[in-house]
């Protein structure tokens, strides 16, 4: 929403309606999902801890750690899916900025993976 806001309208007539819609629709919202994204977990934790954690927030139907292919070891980051939206939401006003297995945690709502062409935007200018 931000992003639409912040673009001139000479510069939205030249994007295609297609990339239009798809990136920078009016009814896309980051809280319109029920997939949360979790920064700053330590190494220690496992999906089964991760979803111990927020399981009291509702029905958790899926957990991912991303761990660093040569090592092993966990980057830091994953992904809890709720059922529902709200109980996404709740787990992520509970659960941002507490301290778990040692490390404060970083909740937002993750956003779906783009694939294909990058989007580019241009720079719009204030001076005249």
């Amino acid at each position: 929403m931000f992003l639409l806001q912040s673009i001139s309208k000479r510069f939205r007539s030249q994007l295609p309606p297609s990339v239009f819609r798809r990136f920078l629709s009016d009814t896309d919202s980051p809280a319109s999902n029920s997939k949360l994204f979790v920064a700053g977990l330590s190494w220690k934790v496992d999906e089964k801890s991760l979803k111990d954690a927020f399981s009291c927030f509702g029905e958790v139907t899926g957990v991912q750690i991303m761990y660093d292919k040569n090592s092993g070891r966990s980057r830091g980051f994953g992904f809890v899916e709720f059922v529902k939206e709200d109980e996404a939401s709740s787990a992520k006003n509970g659960m941002d900025g507490k301290a778990f297995l040692g490390r404060p945690l970083s909740i937002s709502f993750a956003v779906d993976k783009v694939r294909g062409l990058p989007l580019i935007i241009p720079r719009v200018s204030t001076s005249r």
